[in-house]
């Protein structure tokens, strides 16, 4: 059953209440026509939809709500390419929020593998400890109760309630956003943080039917994953290419972004952090990892210490006497 609520943009934590509906941010007249051309937009899209959308193992309700949960969490920040064999291994041995819940932390950690951002293993792992106590290992169905969950963000939570409950929502993510500004607004996104213009636009454009908003906000993510790129558009291969008022506008500033310093990877803690759990993963359940094993990892010793104290922080390693260090239990 689809709830009443999805009808309006549902609070996030960030976000104050506004009085101001999606249609009166784009403005009366304008959201009428944009509603139009997402009406037209959607024929297409579900056409491209049937024939173009990857066969992902949580699609076409081949998984629970739990594991849409699993996957949206792991694909954040990650190719989708990647997070396939680890979610299936994950699914694999923990199924639902209960077996979740009862693992050893440590084994979490190691089948969280490479997939970057080892502490959203953790949350998750509090996640399930959650639904599993509180919701009888049912995840909930409201967004209020979804977004607070441990890591659960309004992304996520929207996320679930459209491709899981088939709630009619907006889900916006990076991909949706551009491919929402280019063929509506005729504008390149600029990342950063959502507008309330990108906001108020996804809303406007979402169809009234929950069954066919469900169909768009895969359609449209997985449009923006796969051929409206940020770099690299291609255009030639897109169902909206007709209507597009990017490419009618001839594309200006495409592939610009919001100006931020340039982010490097090599030599920084988030290596450092990475390796140290990385030697940790490759030893014996309960193995240890001397310090001076460790000093091998990172030749700047205050950075070592700087890393090893933040993943202790994080719940991520166990600090043993004589400072070695190994994964908890």
């Amino acid at each position: 059953m689809v709830s009443d609520r999805a009808d309006v943009p549902p609070r996030t934590k960030s976000r104050k209440r506004t009085h101001s509906t999606p249609e009166q941010t784009v403005g009366e007249r304008r959201a009428r026509e944009l509603e139009g051309s997402a009406r037209q937009a959607l024929r297409e899209l579900a056409t491209w939809w049937q024939t173009s959308a990857r066969d992902l193992p949580w699609r076409y309700g081949r998984t629970t709500p739990w594991g849409v949960l699993v996957c949206e969490v792991m694909s954040q920040q990650t190719q989708m390419s990647r997070v396939v064999p680890y979610w299936d291994a994950w699914m694999s041995q923990w199924p639902d929020a209960a077996s979740l819940a009862a693992a050893e932390k440590s084994e979490v950690i190691r089948a969280w593998g490479r997939l970057g951002y080892p502490r959203r293993a953790l949350r998750l792992q509090e996640c399930a400890e959650v639904v599993a106590r509180d919701y009888d290992d049912r995840l909930p169905r409201e967004y209020d109760e979804l977004v607070a969950l441990p890591g659960v963000g309004d992304y996520t939570a929207s996320a679930v309630l459209s491709f899981a409950y088939g709630e009619r929502i907006a889900v916006i993510d990076t991909n949706i956003r551009r491919v929402l500004s280019r063929a509506f607004l005729g504008v390149e996104s600029l990342g950063g943080s959502c507008t309330p213009l990108e906001r108020a636009l996804a809303w406007v454009v979402l169809p009234k039917a929950a069954e066919q908003s469900v169909l768009w906000n895969q359609a449209v993510m997985e449009l923006g994953a796969l051929v409206c790129t940020a770099k690299a558009p291609q255009c030639e291969q897109c169902p909206l290419q007709p209507q597009c008022e990017f490419v009618k506008a001839g594309m200006p500033g495409l592939g610009e972004r919001r100006t931020r310093p340039r982010q490097r990877f090599h030599g920084t803690d988030r290596q450092v952090r990475g390796s140290i759990l990385q030697a940790l993963r490759a030893l014996p359940a309960g193995g240890a990892l001397t310090h001076a094993q460790a000093e091998e990892l990172c030749a700047d010793a205050v950075q070592l210490d700087r890393c090893i104290a933040s993943l202790d922080d994080d719940g991520l390693i166990e600090i043993l006497p004589g400072h070695a260090m190994r994964l908890p239990a």
